[in-house]
């Protein structure tokens, strides 16, 4: 058993990561059916949740169905992130995660992300300071480094850890890497087995097959994997990794009835959630993924990630179940 301060997860848990305009409540309720075991919000930006913004603070709406759930906020301002912190717990989430990792230019060059990786005094004091501000766990998700002379992660997790953050996500590459190249998970190895670390260490970065999760729990021996690209338009990703766990087969992929009832499901709770307009653009980036491996699906997909009405892409839903609903395709 893995635990996030009281929060008890089975033996290798999977963590859907937070991904911007992705990880949405619609989406992480798919996810958490199709066998995630702890999902996160996308990060929110503290300074936003502070005026008020209204994106910002729409990102704090969570569900029961999705415990345990994380809100992941970012800012490299003390009073901002306390604050914040204040604000997401009004939500009631079981888990307040600071993002210090991602790579994205308009938040590093505020000193926030993968930003404060460029300061570790800071971003430990500054962890310190939310963990003694709050009765709810706090993780950390991060990168191994700005760049691959400034690789301190093993030093960094232990300190992290000795303020009291309950878990560490770390994606294998550095800032400098933005998303290019292969992830390297032996420093995240490294962090694992420091004697002195007894927080779970999950890993996060290329985790695209059952076989890449099982690879990083028996030959890495981390505690867990955070998975993000590899479910976007799949949340069936994360039950295909627990039955390869069990039974070291595949599971057998999605019928199209099965892609086209979930697509539909995903399409609608985000109208109920975002209005039409935004439920319909917002879902786009899903369909190649709920669709991939259909022949001759051009077609079919224009019509999906071109129409702003609803009953367009409805439509287009019910074309493909009479199209190819009888065939089965990897």
């Amino acid at each position: 058993m893995v635990k996030i301060g009281d929060i008890e997860l089975p033996d290798f848990p999977l963590l859907l990561a937070p991904m911007e305009d992705v990880s949405d409540p619609p989406f992480r309720a798919l996810c958490k059916e199709q066998g995630a075991d702890v999902v996160y919000t996308e990060f929110i930006s503290s300074e936003g949740l502070i005026r008020d913004a209204a994106k910002s603070t729409m990102k704090l709406d969570i569900y029961e169905k999705e415990r345990p759930v994380g809100i992941q906020i970012f800012g490299a301002n003390l009073d901002s992130m306390l604050r914040s912190v204040e604000i997401v717990e009004k939500s009631n989430p079981d888990i307040i995660d600071i993002n210090f990792g991602c790579p994205v230019k308009k938040v590093v060059s505020k000193g926030a992300g993968a930003g404060i990786l460029k300061d570790i005094d800071l971003m430990v004091s500054l962890t310190e300071a939310m963990v003694k501000h709050t009765k709810l766990p706090i993780t950390v998700k991060t990168r191994l480094g700005w760049d691959h002379d400034s690789i301190r992660i093993v030093e960094v997790a232990e300190r992290l850890q000795d303020v009291g953050i309950k878990s560490i996500a770390i994606h294998g590459r550095t800032r400098a890497q933005m998303y290019k190249g292969d992830a390297d998970w032996k420093p995240i190895a490294d962090v694992k087995n420091n004697q002195r670390m007894h927080i779970p260490v999950f890993g996060n970065g290329d985790i695209s097959t059952p076989e890449k999760a099982q690879e990083m729990r028996d030959d890495y021996g981390l505690d867990g994997a955070m998975i993000g690209r590899a479910t976007i338009g799949y949340p069936w990703f994360f039950n295909e990794v627990k039955h390869f766990f069990k039974t070291g087969q595949h599971l057998a992929p999605p019928t199209i009835a099965e892609r086209v009832e979930v697509a539909r499901r995903h399409l609608q709770m985000s109208i109920d959630w975002k209005g039409d307009r935004l439920g319909v653009v917002e879902t786009r980036r899903h369909y190649t993924n709920y669709f991939k491996g259909i022949p001759h699906f051009k077609e079919y997909r224009m019509k999906m990630v071109t129409s702003d009405d609803a009953a367009d892409v409805f439509a287009a839903f019910d074309e493909v179940l009479d199209v190819f609903g009888d065939h089965q395709f990897v």
